[in-house]
């Protein structure tokens, strides 16, 4: 029997295995022996056991869609407003997910905002133990300055900030600029692993090349410099560009149309973002991910331990969470908690961002996919 399937609970294994009932004497002492664990800040299993020990993950958060055309009018509304610098450090406002009780958490290890900064705004330097990125699904102008290299944020270009590296941020424009972040925040919350240190009023650098160094030293495919032979935690690449990504997704499926094997499966190409120094996830506790479906492609239904959240970069199409299906277009974000099935389909070429808390359960050799029909 698959996983998914399985009716059998701890309640009718339970019953099946049901034990005489107390005597009144028993009865007594049981009040009192729960007294006394209670007194003792005790709880015994087998009262637990079913919340504790669930037979397939059972997540408090719930898959849900954000509109861009809702979040972004209201980062406007906060720009106006609110402003940006020490003290509250950063415009960001959080995707609370409904499933956790009003903390400002996508999902139990996933933070993901959207962050505006005006014309001619600076948001200024600090550093924590969070590992971080930004995702730009429109508009330029911003240059974020991590450990003191200017990284140009333009369209569809993915950006790091690893842990405990100082970062700012500079608007040099005339026009707002808005993106999302992710972050790794409820999972170093849960773990009391954060330290945090606040940095330079505005930025180390104001420079605004189209360049980063990291770039200039690291962004060369298949190049690895020799003086940097060490493999390192976090990416050394401060930017990946949206015209490389772009190109790959292209080329996959130009490889497909000349019968090459070469996408994940029929119409759907898919890269992941890696660290050049060990081919691994650009960060510890972040995978990210670009995906781009053919008009009319569909994913399979997957079940994946470990949570997701995407944005929609261009075109239309569906999500389907756990049944229930949403049209989503341009710069709308969903989240996909722990073992809740998904799936995608294209009306139009369709692409998506996706990051995800992968590296996490693999580590600890917690992951699991299931898709209905191949695995059992």
């Amino acid at each position: 029997m698959s996983i998914s399937a399985d009716s059998t609970t701890h309640e009718s294994v339970a019953a099946e295995n049901a034990v005489p009932e107390p005597t009144p004497e028993e009865a007594t002492q049981l009040e009192q022996l729960y007294q006394d664990f209670e007194a003792g800040n005790l709880i015994p299993l087998w009262t637990e056991i079913a919340d504790l020990m669930p037979m397939v993950p059972s997540p408090k958060a719930v898959p849900y869609v954000w509109r861009w055309n809702d979040l972004y009018p209201l980062a406007a509304r906060a720009g106006d407003l609110v402003p940006v610098g020490r003290g509250g450090e950063r415009r960001a406002i959080a995707l609370a997910n409904p499933g956790l009780g009003g903390t400002p958490y996508a999902t139990p290890t996933l933070w993901a905002a959207i962050q505006y900064l005006g014309a001619h705004e600076t948001a200024p330097e600090h550093r924590h133990s969070q590992n971080a990125f930004r995702f730009v699904v429109e508009g330029e102008g911003v240059w974020t300055v991590v450990n003191g290299d200017p990284v140009a944020m333009r369209r569809g270009d993915f950006l790091l900030t690893p842990g405990w590296n100082f970062h700012g941020h500079h608007n040099d424009t005339d026009q707002p600029m808005a993106w999302i972040d992710g972050l790794d925040i409820p999972f170093v919350h849960y773990a009391d692993a954060g330290f945090f240190e606040f940095g330079t009023e505005r930025v180390t650098d104001e420079a605004t090349p189209d360049v980063s160094r990291s770039e200039r030293l690291w962004a060369h495919p298949g190049l690895r410099p020799l003086s940097g032979l060490q493999d390192t935690v976090n990416s050394p690449i401060a930017a990946y560009r949206w015209e490389h990504t772009d190109a790959a997704l292209r080329e996959q499926l130009l490889l497909e149309d000349e019968g090459h094997p070469a996408t994940v499966s029929q119409g759907h190409a898919a890269v992941r973002y890696t660290n050049p120094t060990t081919g691994g996830d650009v960060m510890p506790t972040i995978r990210a991910e670009f995906h781009r479906l053919r008009a009319g492609a569909s994913t399979e239904a997957v079940r994946e331990v470990g949570s997701s959240v995407w944005q929609v970069f261009e075109g239309r199409g569906t999500v389907v969470l756990n049944g229930e299906s949403k049209v989503l277009e341009k710069g709308d974000l969903f989240v996909v908690p722990s073992w809740q099935e998904w799936s995608l389909h294209a009306e139009s070429e369709f692409d998506l961002f996706r990051f995800s808390d992968a590296p996490i359960f693999e580590r600890l050799n917690f992951n699991r996919t299931y898709i209905e029909g191949r695995n059992k």
